[in-house]
C-alpha cells in the first residue's frame, strides 16, 4: 500500500513540476494469438450510454520474432479481418503464413464493423454488398468481362468465383453490413489505427481495397509511426469513382462530385503549399490512357502540390493482373509521384504471378502473392546492414 501510495505521489509531483513523464513501452504480447481493443470512448445519448469508436485487434506472434517491425493488416468494403485469418477453401491465411516468416501481425475489424461493433444508431446508415457486385467484378470476373483484365482471372478457389462455387458461398457469408458513409470510415478508423500504432510502436500498413484511405491518412498524419505502407490495390482511382460496363467503352466517369476529394483520400491531407479544402486542388483528366486497358487519369493541374509527409514513408501499390484495380492503379501511383512520394510498384504479372483478382489474399496461390509482398517489405526495412532502418 505505502509503495503504490509513493507511487502515485512521485507521478503527481512530476506533472506539477512539469518533469517529463517517461513514454509508455511498445505493447509486446507474448507469442500465440490474442485480441483487444483500442480507441473508443463513451457517449450518452438519450438516457443511454453506449462505446462508440473502438476497434477490435487480433494479433498472432512467433515463438521467435524476426522481422524489426510488427505488421498491421487492414480490410477493405464489407469484409472483415478474417479476410487474413484463413481463406474459404480451408487454408491458412496471411496472418499465419506472415507470422511464419517471423512477422507480428496484427488484424483488425474496421471501427463500427464486425467484432468492433455496429450500431446504426452511432455510426449512421449501413449498407451491404450484393451477390452480383462480388460476382461479376471481384470474384467471378471472367465471365461477364465488364474491363479487359477480367478475362485473365484464373486463380479462385474451384473455378469462377459465382454462386454454387463452395469457396464463393462461404466467402460471400462472410460479407457484413458497412457504414455507408465512406467519410464517417474514414473519420473513424484513422484515429484508431493511430491508436494502434501509439500502442504497439512503429509498424508496417498493409491495406487492401478501401483501407487504402486509412494508410495514406495515417503516413500523412503519423509518418514517424508508419515504418512503411502496402497498399494492395487501393481504394481509387483518384478523385472520382467509375463504373464498368463492357464493350468498347468500358467504363464511365461516376457522377460530378468528387469521391475523394483530396485526390486518394476524403479527409484532409497535408499539401504543400497548403490547402484550405478541396477546391483548392484543381483536377484535371489526362488526354489520352496509357495503355487500351487503363482508364485516362484525373490528377493535379500543374504546378502540383507535394505531399513532404507521404515522402517520407516507403509505400508500395500491388496490383494483381486480373484485377479491375489494374485499369487504375497506375492514376493512383501518378498522383503519388506528381505530389513527390514516388511509391515503389508491384505488380504480380510481372512477378511471375498470374491470373490474380481483386481478393488475391484468398486465392489459390495466395501464399505466392503474400511472399513477394514480404520481399518488399524486408527490402524496405532494413539498412544496408541488415538492421532496422531508423
Amino acid at each position: 500500500m505505502r509503495k503504490t501510495a509513493f507511487a502515485g505521489a512521485l507521478i503527481l509531483m512530476c506533472l506539477a513540476s512539469g518533469a517529463p513523464a517517461r513514454a509508455a513501452e511498445p505493447f509486446k504480447p507474448a507469442p500465440g494469438a490474442g485480441y483487444f481493443f483500442v480507441g473508443g470512448h463513451y457517449e450518452t445519448a438519450k438516457d443511454k450510454t453506449t462505446a462508440s469508436g473502438q476497434m477490435f485487434v487480433t494479433y498472432r506472434v512467433p515463438e521467435r520474432v524476426t522481422q524489426p517491425y510488427p505488421i498491421v493488416m487492414v480490410h477493405g468494403t464489407a469484409q472483415t479481418g478474417t479476410n487474413f485469418l484463413g481463406t474459404p477453401d480451408g487454408r491458412p491465411g496471411w496472418a499465419d503464413h506472415f507470422a511464419a516468416k517471423g512477422f507480428a501481425v496484427y488484424v483488425v475489424d474496421q471501427v463500427g464493423r464486425g467484432r468492433s461493433g455496429g450500431d446504426p444508431e452511432t455510426y449512421g446508415p449501413y449498407a451491404r454488398l450484393p451477390v452480383e457486385d462480388l460476382e461479376t467484378v471481384f470474384t467471378g470476373q471472367e465471365r461477364f468481362a465488364l474491363y479487359p483484365q477480367a478475362k485473365l482471372h484464373t486463380q479462385w478457389p474451384g473455378g469462377p468465383g459465382v454462386r454454387g462455387n463452395a469457396a464463393f458461398d462461404q466467402f460471400y457469408l462472410s460479407q457484413v453490413p458497412y457504414i455507408a458513409s465512406a467519410l464517417k470510415s474514414e473519420e473513424l478508423v484513422d484515429p484508431a489505427l493511430i491508436a494502434l500504432l501509439e500502442k504497439i510502436g512503429p509498424a508496417i500498413l498493409l491495406t487492401h481495397s478501401q483501407a487504402g484511405v486509412f494508410g495514406w491518412a495515417v503516413s500523412d498524419q503519423r509518418p514517424d509511426l508508419v515504418k512503411a505502407h502496402v497498399a494492395v490495390e487501393p481504394n481509387g482511382p483518384t478523385f472520382y469513382d467509375i463504373r464498368f460496363k463492357g464493350g468498347d467503352s468500358w467504363y464511365e466517369r461516376v457522377g460530378d462530385s468528387r469521391a475523394r476529394p483530396y485526390g486518394i483520400t476524403r479527409v484532409p491531407l497535408h499539401f504543400e503549399p497548403p490547402v484550405s479544402g478541396p477546391a483548392d486542388l484543381t483536377v484535371v483528366q489526362a488526354e489520352t490512357a496509357a495503355a487500351p486497358d487503363k482508364i485516362r487519369c484525373w490528377l493535379q493541374a500543374e504546378p502540383a502540390r507535394t505531399l513532404p509527409n507521404l515522402a517520407k514513408v516507403p509505400a508500395v501499390i500491388v496490383t494483381s493482373e486480373a484485377s479491375f484495380r489494374a485499369t487504375m492503379d497506375d492514376c493512383t501511383g501518378a498522383f503519388l509521384e506528381q505530389a513527390g512520394a514516388k511509391p515503389d510498384r508491384l505488380r504480380l504479372a510481372e512477378q511471375g504471378i498470374h491470373g490474380n483478382g481483386h481478393m488475391m489474399m484468398l486465392e489459390s496461390n495466395s501464399d505466392a502473392v503474400a511472399d513477394a509482398i514480404i520481399g518488399w517489405v524486408t527490402s524496405r526495412t532494413a539498412a544496408p546492414d541488415g538492421k532496422p532502418r531508423p
